[in-house]
């Protein structure tokens, strides 16, 4: 779902919009995560996107995958190859996992191999979290979590969406360049309690983000 639109404001951008269709009716958590949640927080597209990230837990993938019926789902964990293009069945996704989706029409076959999802029509990217009780719990860290109700807000899109200082920590674990600006256009967006939440998080393991967060 690439799009090379300048510039977007409170109107939801139509890649978002069938995911949001997609998801209507789900009656578990869900976010809006990855980029297009950066360009939701700050109200423009900050850059090109080549698919569309949501994230929803690992607990409620049964319910995902009724959800989902009749889609083209591959899933992806430490249990299979990385370009596997093995449809998912419904099993438990470790974590670290994520599903490549796609709807399912009659003329499009599956690939023999998943080697660039994006460009072969698998346009929706779950990423699989984890949850204990009403905590967000972040890379299987138990030292690492806040509320799910402090993690997910409703953006100015109307849609569920990961919060910044959520976003800013999944990607400050190898920050990519585009990880970097996301940084930079996120930061002056969180409040001091995101920021407080995200320093701390993140001092677990040490960080160059630390000094311009305590700043």
């Amino acid at each position: 779902m690439p799009t090379s639109t300048p510039e977007i404001t409170n109107e939801v951008p139509e890649p978002v919009a069938r995911v949001a269709d997609a998801m209507a009716g789900y009656e578990r958590p869900w976010s809006l995560c990855g980029g297009w949640a950066v360009d939701a927080w700050v109200g423009r597209l900050t850059r090109d996107h080549g698919d569309v990230d949501i994230s929803v837990f690992q607990e409620d993938l049964t319910v995902l995958f009724e959800h989902l019926r009749g889609w083209q789902l591959v899933a992806h964990d430490p249990n299979v190859a990385g370009d596997t293009s093995e449809l998912w069945n419904g099993r438990r996704i470790d974590i670290p996992g994520h599903i490549h989706a796609r709807v399912s029409e009659p003329s499009a076959e599956m690939p023999e191999r998943l080697e660039d999802p994006g460009k072969q029509g698998f346009g929706l990217d779950i990423q699989i979290d984890d949850r204990d009780g009403d905590d967000w719990v972040m890379r299987r860290e138990p030292r690492i979590s806040l509320p799910v109700s402090q993690g997910i807000a409703e953006s100015a899109w109307g849609l569920p969406t990961a919060t910044p200082g959520v976003l800013l920590f999944f990607k400050s674990a190898d920050p990519r360049l585009r990880d970097k600006l996301d940084f930079a256009a996120l930061l002056p967006l969180l409040t001091s309690g995101q920021r407080d939440w995200l320093r701390n998080a993140i001092e677990l393991t040490g960080h160059p983000w630390l000094a311009r967060l305590s700043a």
